[in-house]
Parts: C-alpha cells; sequence; structure tokens
C-alpha cells in the first residue's frame, strides 16, 4: 500500500530506457526512494550514482542500485530491460528475445506476498505485458503496460504543431498495439472541445492529412533510431506520467496496455484502450465511440498481437516455468525501440 511516508519504485533494467525513466521520476518528487537494479552491477551503480549526486536539485530522495529482493516493498516495479533493437527489426521481432528475459527475471522481482503494481516497458509492450499476467498470476489490475500512452502523445504533438496550438490543449488517443498496427483515433480528436477539422476550418489552419499525420505517428520510433540509434527522453516521461497517476491515485485516463475482455469483442489479449489508472493500477479499460472504420482497425489490430501470443512456446507463460537459481542472461540495452 501506497503511504506518503514511503513511496518506492524499483527500475529493472538501467540502460537507457530504464536511466531515463529514472532521471524523470527522479526529478518529479514522486516519490522518496528508488532503486535501479542491472545484471550489470556496474552500471546500475555508476547510475544510481550519477542520480544521486543530483540530490540537493530536488525533493529528498535515496537513490542506489539493489538486487532482486529490493523490488519485493516497492509500490512500482518498472520492467524496462530487453534485447538490442536492430535496425530493420519491429517491435514484434524482439519477442523471443524479451520474453526470455521477462520469463527468467520476474519470479524473482515480483514477491507473491507483496502488492507491487508492474509496469511493463519493454518491447514489445502488449505481447510481454500478456505474458508477465500469465507468468506471474497477479490480479489484471495490477500488471499493465505503458501501451501507447507515448504514441498518443505524438499524435497530440503533431497536431498541435500543424494547429499551432500548446499540446496540452489537444485531446487525442491512439488504441490497439503500440506498434505498426495502432491505431489513432481520429474521430474524438479535438481541440478545446472542437473537433480538429472543425478547429482548422475555424482558425483558417490548412486541413490535416489525416493518413501522413498517422503514419508519422507509427514511424516516429523507426524514425529517432535512424538518426541517434535510441528513444528514450519521450518514454521516460510516459512513464513517470504513467507512475504518477498510480502514486498520486489521480483516476486518470491513460492508454496504458492491459487485459482486454469483452471490449469491442475483443478477449484474452493485452492492447491499449482509455483506461482509469489510480493507485490499484489500470482498474478498467473504458470503451469509447470510435467510427466503424476505427473499431474495425482496433480488432485487426488485436488479431495481430494475439498470433504473436500463439506463436509463444505455451511452457514459457507458466508460472515460474523458468525461474533460475542464478542471474538472467540480460544487460543493460541502450536501443530499445518506442
Amino acid at each position: 500500500m501506497i503511504t506518503e511516508d514511503k513511496r518506492k519504485i524499483a527500475v529493472v533494467g538501467a540502460g537507457s530506457v530504464g536511466s531515463a525513466s529514472a532521471y524523470a521520476l527522479m526529478i518529479s518528487g514522486l516519490v522518496n526512494e528508488m532503486v535501479l537494479i542491472d545484471i550489470d552491477r556496474k552500471r546500475a551503480e555508476g547510475e544510481a550514482m550519477d542520480l544521486a549526486h543530483g540530490a540537493s536539485f530536488v525533493s529528498p530522495i535515496r537513490v542506489y542500485a539493489g538486487d532482486y529482493r529490493d523490488c519485493h516493498d516497492a509500490d512500482i516495479i518498472v520492467f524496462s530491460a530487453g534485447a538490442n533493437q536492430k535496425p530493420g527489426e519491429t517491435r514484434l521481432d524482439l519477442i523471443q528475445k524479451n520474453l526470455g528475459v521477462l520469463r527468467e527475471t520476474l519470479p524473482h522481482i515480483v514477491s507473491p506476498k507483496g502488492d507491487s503494481i508492474l509496469l511493463i516497458v519493454s518491447n514489445p509492450v502488449d505481447v510481454l505485458t500478456y505474458a508477465a499476467l500469465k507468468i506471474t498470476g497477479l490480479p489484471p489490475g495490477r500488471v499493465l503496460g505503458s501501451g501507447t500512452v507515448l504514441d498518443s502523445s505524438r499524435f497530440r504533438f503533431l497536431i498541435s504543431e500543424k494547429c499551432r496550438v500548446e499540446a496540452r490543449n489537444v485531446h487525442a488517443y491512439v488504441v490497439g498495439e503500440h506498434g505498426d498496427s495502432e491505431v489513432p483515433l481520429w474521430s474524438l480528436a479535438n481541440i478545446a472541445g472542437i473537433k480538429v477539422e472543425e478547429f482548422c476550418c475555424m482558425h483558417g489552419v490548412p486541413c490535416l492529412d489525416k493518413e501522413a499525420v498517422s503514419d508519422q505517428v507509427r514511424r516516429a520510433g523507426y524514425e529517432i533510431i535512424e538518426r541517434k540509434g535510441a528513444t528514450y527522453y519521450a518514454i521516460g516521461l510516459a512513464v513517470r506520467r504513467i507512475c504518477e497517476s498510480i502514486i498520486r491515485d489521480e483516476n486518470s485516463i491513460l492508454t496504458v496496455s492491459g487485459l482486454i475482455d469483452g471490449e469491442y469483442g475483443i478477449r484474452d489479449v493485452c492492447l491499449s484502450l482509455p483506461s482509469l489508472v489510480n493507485r490499484e493500477g489500470r482498474v478498467r479499460a473504458l470503451s469509447v465511440p470510435m467510427s466503424e472504420d476505427e473499431e474495425a482497425a482496433l480488432r485487426r489490430s488485436a488479431v495481430v498481437i494475439r498470433k504473436a501470443v500463439e506463436g509463444i512456446d505455451p511452457g514459457g507463460l507458466n508460472a515460474g516455468a523458468s525461474a533460475a537459481a542464478g542471474r538472467p542472461a540480460w544487460e543493460a540495452q541502450n536501443t530499445m525501440l518506442h
């Protein structure tokens, strides 16, 4: 249970994504204790030292490198460990690599007696969120993925840039897979409650090319990888936003990934829908009105994820199936695609 005197987050995987998330969390003032865990202990120690040396500039916080048992009393476990993203790979290409990391690690970091919320950030996030549910046996609300929270932010940014308004005044969601089949919901996109098309007409803004903008949202991660080799700042901020909603019990609506049980006729798959997020985790997904084309695209996206899950060895999803006595064979990664 989250209390005012103890707010702790554990970050598993101290690569670029994990470290950027830790930095964003530290400067947010949300927590007063944060532990970084990585198979490369020196890497985790170096990141923790670097962060801790800025303690005088932020709210009081203890930052340190730890091991698996340090996760057991964490309010939130941020799982950002994973395999390197190679040029030309999609997020789904990482399934077997990162499933192995997940399967080996989760039995060590999730305490059956604890009440931690597990936030999966590693890709493919929807498949790994589903796998994490099966491996841990935790209640669905306590296992969520970062989903399309970042994609929704990218969508809002692009609309704001083209409509020349501040991004926080744009309300728009991306749903489905965090990947190539994701679905920007243009039918719900609005600026100050005004449909984007109407806003453009009212203010003399050229009409947006929806297909081009949607493609930019889907291709954003690839474009960044091509230019700088990794994406981590924006996903770090997305992780902070999700943790903020949990720690502060905000009842925020975020497009996190979680188990879908009947919404839009979709079952037994993890994907992103606007969802209520608070101290209990992902409380429920919301059924929002979509156009017929959007709803059909969402179902197709669910099929993509379902096929990816069906390609996994069933034995790999059994709780504790591959818990190892030693440490899992993964390292801090710097090029995870988001």
